[in-house]
């Protein structure tokens, strides 16, 4: 019978489960083994790890177990998107994306139980923050969803892989978690688990700087930038934090990443808003920004949520916006809307949120003052 000392396995990275191990009086071989069966084999009944001696799983039995959050509800798309909603407690729900495509699929993963960034086309953003998610709450919806998705796969290999692309695009800031979401990161890559690429594994950020540089020193994967704007002045009203971290800054973090990158270039990502920053100017301005950074771009067209007062910009601009682009020689991609009848689409992720952060008055306040983009 477990204690109360318990401890939920999924919350240890591979060197912290050796050191649990170690604690127990095992090898590390033995935290090898039972990593393998947890994230590769997908087995939470310790009775079942037959590949572990007897006394640790009976010693496991008493002191630990494995658990990921609860799901509250499951949707699927009709073009095959699936969103789970997890319960992480104290009023807080998060939301995970899986995004089958032809041989690949991808997870999108939430960080954060809301986002303290307020980005003004994200519905997250909108909800507040309430509070960063642990490891095991991170890993746990991609252990949830791997073996959710192998236990519908009929006659295939019941270990052969569902997810082979991990993305750090769901609700919240990732690098605002990076004591979280590094450990996670550790496990997706690691080949007694996921054995995930690091170029498999892609973590988007609206542009903390210093902790850019800190994933460069420690984990670095593929990056994402949320951009979105061109210049400081727009910028600052669609992504607040570029008042912290203005554009040059940003750009001269992302050089310093690419040194150690496991791609040779940073994906930038532009979410279209109709007449707020789809211009052909803000194009050219685009082109200026990023001529010292190899990049890709890939434009986003704008997902409508509710109070959002935003709308997205036209087929007809975003393809004119993504010409002027292609033809100065970058590669230039338009995101297909997915899972949007189920608002699984980029933007639309919103879960429930215990607000801590009291976004919703300061948004009243400014509106009322006039101040922001009151006319969107």
């Amino acid at each position: 019978m477990a204690t109360t000392d318990t401890v939920n396995l999924l919350d240890f990275d591979p060197a912290a489960l050796v050191a649990y191990c170690a604690r127990l009086g095992e090898k590390p071989f033995r935290a090898r083994q039972l990593q393998k069966c947890i994230h590769y084999s997908g087995i939470n009944d310790f009775n079942a790890m037959t590949v572990l001696a007897k006394s640790l799983r009976n010693k496991l039995k008493t002191c630990a177990v494995i658990r990921h959050s609860a799901v509250l509800q499951d949707h699927e798309s009709v073009d095959g998107t699936r969103k789970w909603l997890l319960d992480v407690g104290a009023g807080n729900a998060v939301e995970t994306v899986y995004i089958p495509h032809q041989e690949r699929g991808t997870l999108c993963l939430s960080s954060q139980a809301g986002c303290t960034v307020n980005c003004r086309f994200c519905s997250t953003g909108r909800q507040g923050f309430s509070r960063n998610l642990s490891v095991s709450e991170i890993i746990g919806q991609l252990w949830m969803a791997e073996f959710a998705l192998r236990a519908t796969r009929g006659g295939r290999c019941p270990s052969e892989r569902v997810i082979t692309n991990v993305v750090m695009m769901g609700m919240g800031e990732p690098l605002l978690n990076f004591d979280s979401v590094v450990p996670a990161m550790r496990l997706m890559l690691d080949n007694n688990a996921y054995a995930l690429s690091r170029r498999r594994v892609t973590l988007s950020t609206s542009g903390v700087v210093p902790m850019i540089d800190r994933l460069a020193a420690e984990l670095p994967v593929s990056l994402a930038v949320s951009l979105h704007a061109p210049n400081d002045a727009l910028r600052d009203e669609l992504v607040p934090l570029n008042r912290k971290y203005p554009l040059s800054e940003l750009m001269a973090a992302c050089s310093r990443y690419l040194r150690v990158a496991p791609r040779n270039f940073i994906t930038f990502e532009y979410c279209m808003l109709d007449g707020i920053n789809d211009s052909d100017e803000h194009a050219r301005q685009l082109l200026a920004l990023t001529r010292a950074v190899p990049c890709k771009f890939n434009l986003i067209p704008f997902n409508p949520f509710p109070k959002s007062r935003l709308l997205c910009a036209s087929p007809e601009r975003i393809k004119r916006f993504a010409q002027i682009l292609i033809d100065a020689g970058f590669v230039t991609t338009v995101r297909r809307t997915r899972g949007s009848d189920i608002n699984a689409a980029c933007g639309q992720l919103a879960g429930e949120v215990l607000n801590r952060t009291r976004i919703a008055e300061r948004e009243r306040r400014r509106y009322h003052a006039g101040t922001g983009l009151v006319s969107i």
